[in-house]
């Protein structure tokens, strides 16, 4: 797998992984973003300071990754769900540690045990709940240091 900058040409793609995974949670009846929102927001997040990454296995784009480097902030990290449980997230979270040595801090839905479970077995500790737009979903807020 190779992780690397994504490209206008791989928005569309990153935009049906990210929906596709959210999806995969059984939470799209809390809130639809739809693949219209989504393929809008790309191109905004990036505008405003976003790193986007798409990761690759075979030439095939399978998970994307979005940092916002200026405060630490993993933002997004998706996986499409055919790829899921086969160590993308984790190879994407290593990279994540190398691009932030020292700390690293994100956000993960209230209802998505799954999610921040697995984010606390890999060193995350909670710190709080807030609700955070677009989606204004309850959120539980992680950080990781060195």
């Amino acid at each position: 797998m190779i992780i690397r900058p994504a490209g206008p040409g791989d928005h569309d793609r990153l935009a049906q992984i990210w929906l596709e995974s959210w999806y995969s949670t059984g939470l799209k009846s809390l809130f639809d973003p739809g693949p219209d929102m989504l393929r809008t927001r790309i191109p905004e997040e990036i505008a405003k300071g976003w790193k986007l990454y798409a990761a690759e296995e075979a030439g095939e784009i399978v998970a994307m990754l979005a940092l916002q480097p200026r405060n630490f902030y993993l933002d997004q990290l998706w996986v499409a769900p055919a790829h899921q449980g086969r160590g993308i997230g984790r190879k994407l979270l290593d990279f994540t540690r190398k691009q932030f040595p020292d700390e690293i801090w994100l956000r993960c839905v209230v209802e998505n045990a799954p999610a921040w479970a697995w984010y606390e077995r890999e060193g995350f500790r909670f710190e709080g709940e807030e609700t955070v737009p677009p989606s204004n979903l309850r959120m539980r807020r992680y950080r990781w240091t060195r």
